[in-house]
């Protein structure tokens, strides 16, 4: 995958995804370039995965961090 298509934002790989999708349906594609555009559909799931599970990471820290402020807090307030 080229450089442009990796600093891509999660929603930009997102519709790239579906415009592949679209491509590859239409039966007017030819094997090799079916076999590229799957190509780079894994690639692009694979970025999202990991974009979705960074996200999911930083939420659980985020709500961590709250518990422990809240944690304070209370102990504080005593």
């Amino acid at each position: 995958m080229s450089k442009q298509k990796s600093n891509l934002t999660f929603e930009e790989k997102i519709k790239r995804l579906e415009e592949i999708t679209e491509i590859l349906e239409s039966e007017e594609t030819s094997l090799e370039d079916s076999i590229k555009l799957y190509e780079e559909s894994v690639q692009l799931s694979k970025d999202c995965i990991s974009i979705l599970e960074n996200a999911e990471l930083k939420i659980k820290n985020l709500k961590n961090e709250m518990k422990e402020l809240s944690i304070k807090d209370f102990n504080n307030n005593e």
